[in-house]
């Protein structure tokens, strides 16, 4: 089964797509055709004093995601997730029902880098 993980607002499918994906509160992992959804908690990494992104990006690819569509990753999360084999689509807004339909309608694309400043280097 495909997923796609999404960084998300909240546990479910009306939720915003979260601004910040080292830092946000769930990622839902997301079957496109039939939007069938797991909502994972990002409790320890959203709240971390650093690392949040590479913690998150380990968080989700041990689910092995397609992609990720989120509004912001820096180097480290993206770096991590790339070198897992997992797109990331930034600057994604709107709810996370939204996103997935713009992704399944063929209308996003991965980015080719981070577009986020590293916070710790």
């Amino acid at each position: 089964m495909t997923k796609i993980a999404v960084s998300a607002s909240g546990p479910d499918l009306s939720a915003q797509v979260n601004p910040r994906f080292g830092r946000a509160p769930y990622f839902l992992l997301i079957n496109p055709d039939t939007l069938e959804f797991e909502a994972v908690a990002n409790q320890e990494n959203f709240q971390a004093a650093q690392g949040a992104g590479i913690q998150s990006a380990a968080l989700v690819a041990r689910h092995r995601p397609a992609a990720v569509l989120t509004g912001n990753c820096g180097p480290n999360a993206y770096n991590t997730l790339a070198a897992a084999g997992i797109p990331v689509f930034l600057g994604i807004t709107g709810s996370v029902r939204e996103a997935i339909e713009q992704y399944r309608q063929g209308k996003l694309s991965p980015a080719p880098a981070p577009n986020a400043a590293s916070h710790w280097g």
